[in-house]
């Protein structure tokens, strides 16, 4: 195990200090970590300090840190051309979209609008709705993180801040609880999954209350939350959700920034459960780091006409390049290590979880695992300092972690992740927690 001392070192205070003149103070800094390389799962600082990356730069380096596949591939691409503009063509770009329409989890033909990010994912997705249905209105979910420009920050509902100072947003967004069966806030009825009670409070509520459903275009959610905390939806949510929406012409629009591209095991968190949706936004570990986002539909649904859309670095050659790639890794064996490995961390993360009394929850799939920390495992109140001093615990011993939600730490490495680097985060991890414990024993005295 890597001992790290004296964090941050002389150089990357210095960077720090630099960054500090001249880069925007709005971008959330979770610890002072200055990179300098990494291979696979672990990556050194500009002091030459040893860590293992249980973040993946939040879920995006999805085949681990410089895999040589893609990096030949980037390679390959850059010698030929770096960019060519949507308003032409590339084959690199046709080959993605192939790509894609292979793996969405559609049973009819896909089309693609290639993007830069998760957010401009979402914004596509919402001009689409609004274009294909001709209506206005959508539902998001409280708790539900897609973005921070306009569109999709108003369907954001996990932290008021990202609201402040922004009003008004855009127009036409319910939102509606969450199926977070560990902390409901519905009361469940007639034996009812709380999935299913969250549906009938979308049909008896908003649609039958608030917005006429013949208004809505779209369902925005994210098939297991991310910035919200890791939340799994309870069972019945989905299959429910897909029959409202039929019922009503509304579409269902699922957010894979976060749990699409094999996070889960699968190439999409939504097959875990059983239903089709009609639009897929993704994003992060589509391109193992380069900026890349496709909003992925129906292609019955891509209806609208030239230049009601467009994006000039969308569909860009380089990334293109390390998509194609990085499908290739996920599709001969990092998506099954995802499931095998997550199996492990999962088991391990839940006998440890009783241990330790500041855990109140352990959720997941593939390696996409929450750990949900409690100041009461009976009251389940969120404990945020705890979750926060355990996240600067392993960082000061050379585990980069993240948080999300209120109280969670989320656990969402490269999907190349070896047992042996599990067995190993899963000491310093450990480790932390013990420390934060008796820190808050030693205060509490």
């Amino acid at each position: 195990m890597a001992t790290v001392l004296n964090l941050p070192g002389p150089r990357a205070r210095s960077i720090i200090e630099r960054d500090r003149d001249v880069i925007s103070a709005s971008y959330p800094r979770a610890y002072p970590f200055v990179m300098d390389h990494g291979k696979g799962s672990q990556v050194w600082d500009v002091d030459g300090n040893r860590f293992l990356d249980f973040a993946a730069g939040i879920a995006v380096a999805s085949t681990g840190h410089s895999h040589p596949a893609v990096v030949k591939a980037i390679q390959e691409q850059a010698e030929k051309f770096i960019h060519i503009s949507s308003d032409f063509y590339h084959e690199g770009w046709v080959r993605l979209g192939e790509r894609l329409d292979e793996i969405a989890p559609f049973s009819e033909p896909a089309a693609s609008f290639m993007t830069n990010s998760g957010t401009e994912s979402v914004e596509a997705a919402i001009k689409l709705a609004r274009y294909t249905t001709g209506r206005s209105q959508f539902i998001g979910f409280f708790g539900g993180f897609h973005g921070r420009t306009m569109g999709a920050v108003t369907f954001t509902a996990s932290k008021n801040h990202y609201h402040k100072g922004f009003f008004p947003l855009m127009n036409g967004v319910t939102h509606a609880p969450y199926p977070d069966s560990y902390r409901p806030i519905l009361a469940s009825l007639n034996g009812e999954s709380y999935g299913e009670t969250v549906v009938h409070y979308i049909e008896k509520e908003i649609l039958g209350k608030i917005v006429p459903p013949e208004e809505v275009a779209g369902i925005l959610v994210e098939p297991i939350q991310g910035e919200g905390g890791y939340i799994i939806p309870e069972a019945g949510f989905f299959p429910a959700l897909r029959e409202l929406c039929d019922q009503h012409g509304i579409l269902l629009m699922v957010d894979e920034v976060q749990s699409g591209m094999g996070r889960t095991g699968k190439w999409w968190a939504i097959e875990n459960f059983g239903v089709e949706p009609d639009i897929v936004c993704a994003a992060k570990g589509i391109a193992s780091g380069v900026p890349l986002g496709a909003m992925i539909a129906r292609k019955r649904l891509m209806s609208w006409p030239k230049g009601a859309h467009g994006n000039t670095y969308g569909g860009n050659p380089l990334a293109c390049a390390a998509t194609l790639a990085t499908i290739d890794l996920l599709e001969s064996g990092y998506m099954e290590n995802a499931s095998r490995v997550g199996a492990v961390a999962l088991q391990k993360l839940e006998t440890l979880a009783q241990r330790h009394p500041s855990i109140g929850q352990v959720r997941g799939m593939g390696l996409m695992i929450g750990i949900d920390f409690v100041k009461d495992q009976q009251t389940r109140e969120p404990d945020e300092d705890m979750r926060d001093m355990v996240v600067d615990l392993a960082f000061e011993r050379g585990l980069l972690l993240l948080g999300c939600g209120k109280s969670v730490i989320r656990f969402s490495p490269p999907l190349s992740l070896t047992l042996d680097e599990l067995e190993e985060g899963m000491e310093i991890f450990e480790e932390a927690v013990e420390i934060a414990e008796e820190n808050v024993r030693t205060l509490a005295a």
